[in-house]
């Protein structure tokens, strides 16, 4: 049984951190956050401060900061953490033997992000680590800081790309990754997606078209019309052309939003017929407006009966016009500040 005295190994302090034994020495060598004392040896031991000054590292490099800025932060909580400002942390119950790598240490961590928002890199690092909870606060913060739509496209979008690319260039690893931020995202954008409340006409339809399972931009659409109080019934992923076709008819729609990712699973004969469905009263029958979304309607030129919006605000915009809904809040007074 290890001794504890002189505190934990790398490897059980790095499965307290969610974060792979590689990632810790890594940091260690690059900001020079190593443990404080060095006990005979070779291996590390981390005292309860040491493990408090990296906890906040990964706090920080979650909410985005750059892990040289957050390493120098997090110096300090270690110096407070050794002053008896931090309570003792009882090292886990785990044995000397560092666990296995973590997804951190697959192609070395890092994720071909580019130049963007310092909340994409945060979410990307928390992705990287699992860190489930890190995401779920982060989403939720840029959601109510900046408003859906510059959520989605400038935080959320760029990461999610960022893990996608990471997967297919290291041979099917970060599948983990992009299945529990793909998750993370989901769930945020259901969260914002409230309960529309007051008289309307009826709801927007949004379905993919069948063979499309990929639904994360119409949860992102459907929050958008929630923020500006537009109902919605989402059908979500692959539905077939005969369950399209009653869901239309039983609904009324005024607006009709097909998602395809790619031209294989683009419909267009599927999509004219939609366009071309009437239902009321005899005499006044309407048709809905059918908005052909994502890549996968691109190269051909919708009907006239049809809008191919280039992007979420597009779209949102689109179906206000129709609605006669006010913007949100928060982006009306953006659009004043401008």
């Amino acid at each position: 049984m290890a001794d504890t005295s002189l505190g934990i190994t790398t490897g059980a302090l790095a499965q307290r951190l969610g974060v792979s034994p590689t990632t810790v020495r890594s940091w260690e060598h690059r900001y020079g956050i190593g443990p404080a004392v060095r006990a005979d040896g070779k291996h590390r031991r981390w005292s309860p401060s040491d493990v408090a000054m990296l906890e906040e590292m990964c706090r920080l490099t979650a909410s985005g900061i750059p892990p040289a800025e957050a390493a120098r932060a997090a110096q300090s909580v270690r110096r407070d953490a050794a002053a008896g400002m931090v309570e003792e942390i009882a090292p886990p119950a785990s044995s000397d033997s560092d666990p296995s790598p973590g997804p951190e240490r697959a192609g070395g961590g890092g994720l071909p992000l580019g130049d963007v928002r310092q909340e994409c890199r945060g979410l990307a690092r928390a992705a990287v680590r699992l860190d489930a909870a890190a995401m779920e606060t982060l989403l939720a913060q840029v959601i109510s800081d900046y408003g859906l739509v510059t959520a989605w496209e400038e935080v959320m979008v760029p990461t999610l790309h960022a893990v996608g690319r990471k997967w297919e260039s290291s041979d099917d690893r970060y599948v983990e990754v992009e299945h529990l931020l793909s998750w993370q995202v989901s769930t945020a954008l259901r969260r914002a997606a409230v309960a529309s409340v007051g008289k309307q006409r009826a709801p927007v339809l949004l379905a993919c078209v069948p063979s499309e399972p990929h639904t994360l931009p119409l949860e992102a659409l459907a929050a958008g019309l929630s923020e500006r109080r537009i109902a919605t019934l989402m059908f979500g992923g692959a539905v077939p052309a005969e369950a399209l076709d009653a869901a239309v008819r039983r609904c009324g729609p005024p607006a009709v939003v097909l998602w395809s990712q790619a031209r294989s699973t683009a419909s267009h004969a599927l999509a004219r017929h939609v366009a071309g469905m009437t239902f009321g009263l005899r005499g006044a029958r309407t048709a809905p407006l059918v908005l052909l979304a994502g890549p996968g309607w691109a190269g051909r030129t919708p009907d006239s009966c049809m809008l191919r919006p280039r992007g979420l605000r597009e779209a949102l915009d689109s179906l206000s016009r129709i609605y006669g809904d006010p913007l949100p809040d928060w982006e009306r007074r953006s659009g004043t500040e401008d």
